[in-house]
């Protein structure tokens, strides 16, 4: 009786996800040595200040992200390709990269989410990158394209709104304090109005405004870009938050001294109990 000869067929394993295959933030370069540095202390501020006001109500500061001048790499079919946006913002992702270490550049194949709000500082040159077709006098009319440039990698305003589909794209001016809004609508940007009073743009789907806000910030007085609410209150910093919170505290106490002592109950016995020291309860009481 003959017995059939068994060969064992080996199992292939199944497809590695782009995640796995796919260069990570640690393998891309997190910076060019030719590309020249922040073109001035405002690119370094501005973005600051974004950050630090962004407060979103659906959205916790530990799932969001936002970046200046960091390299975001945005198409796998030439993975070493980037752009450096002067600030962005991506909801849905973890403040860490995979929730332990601070991120070298942002890869989007990695991530899993393209940017969200991109907004750019107009610098003297970087008018016909960061406007694309709509540098021109006449809004809309796109510019003739060499084929030379056609080799070479997309501009920002084309990986913006063709490749990431940034859902809102601002450009603003610091010479001209001009503020210009861009919505994505069908695939291609929309230029949107911008009102006269604060706040100047407003985000429905993120249920925030922006306005532009005349201050100082970090000893420096200028017009600066800021987040508000509907009624275009500023949204305050943490250390503005914290100064505010201490404030509070501190007239919370001095009405409590006041309403003691009117008992009156003797300027030591309040300080004891409110904590104050008595030469404060003292200046209260008088």
């Amino acid at each position: 009786m003959a017995i059939a000869s068994q060969t064992s067929i080996e199992r292939e394993d199944a497809p590695r996800s782009p995640k796995e295959t796919l260069p990570t933030m640690y393998d891309l370069p997190s910076e060019d040595p030719e590309e020249p540095g922040l073109p001035d202390e405002f690119h370094d501020l501005q973005p600051q200040l974004l950050s630090r006001t962004l407060q979103l109500l659906n959205h916790s500061r530990n799932n969001c992200f936002t970046a200046s001048d960091l390299n975001l790499y945005y198409d796998v079919s030439h993975p070493f390709w980037y752009k450096r946006p002067d600030w962005f913002l991506v909801l849905r992702v973890p403040r860490l990269y995979e929730g332990k270490d601070l991120r070298r550049s942002y890869v989007v194949w990695q991530e899993g989410q393209n940017p969200y709000v991109v907004v750019e500082f107009l610098s003297p040159g970087t008018e016909r990158e960061d406007l694309g077709r709509f540098v021109s006098e006449t809004p809309g009319v796109p510019e003739d394209v060499t084929a030379e440039e056609r080799q070479q990698p997309p501009g920002k305003w084309e990986v913006y709104e063709q490749y990431l589909r940034v859902p809102h794209y601002i450009v603003y001016s610091r010479y001209t304090q001009q503020l210009r809004y861009f919505q994505l609508e069908g695939g291609v940007y929309q230029e949107k109005p911008i009102h006269a009073e604060n706040p100047r743009i407003w985000l429905a789907d993120l249920e925030v405004g922006l306005g532009i806000w005349e201050g100082t910030f970090e000893d420096v007085p200028s017009c600066w870009l800021r987040w508000c609410d509907a009624e275009g209150n500023w949204l305050l910093t943490d250390t503005e938050r914290e100064r505010s919170q201490k404030e509070q505290l501190q007239a919370q106490l001095h009405q409590a001294a006041r309403n003691l002592l009117a008992t009156g109950m003797e300027a030591s016995q309040v300080a004891r109990i409110l904590g104050l020291p008595e030469e404060r309860v003292r200046e209260i009481a008088d």
